[in-house]
């Protein structure tokens, strides 16, 4: 498993992105993928997650309905989409694969890059 995350930017408060997370090495359509952010000074954390065949989908409470993920294992892609932007979401977003989908960094393997997302009020 190699993962790339991109689809990160600078977006007004308010606005949308949507994350893409893709293995290049094709083999992580067996692995539950989460997405973890990080903020300057803070530690990383969970934001969502999603079990190795779409079945199954975790969020931190502080999404409230603002972020989906979503898996294509045909495509070998997972997305995560973002609405209603806060301030507060500006961070770095990581997205990682392991066996289950749960919430804790120690529960994922394999981890990609980050990608970068700014709100601006």
């Amino acid at each position: 498993v190699q993962l790339q995350a991109s689809g990160g930017g600078l977006v007004e408060a308010g606005g949308s992105l949507r994350l893409s997370c893709v293995d290049s090495r094709r083999t992580f359509s067996n692995n539950a993928v989460g997405w973890f952010r990080q903020a300057p000074g803070k530690e990383r954390e969970f934001v969502a997650a999603i079990s190795w065949n779409g079945g199954s989908t975790d969020y931190a409470d502080w999404v409230k309905g603002r972020f989906t993920i979503s898996r294509d294992n045909a495509k070998n892609l997972v997305n995560l989409q973002m609405n209603s932007l806060k301030l507060e979401d500006t961070a770095v977003y990581y997205c990682a694969a392991g066996l289950r989908s749960v919430p804790q960094r120690s529960g994922y393997r394999y981890w990609g890059q980050g990608t970068q997302v700014t709100v601006s009020s």
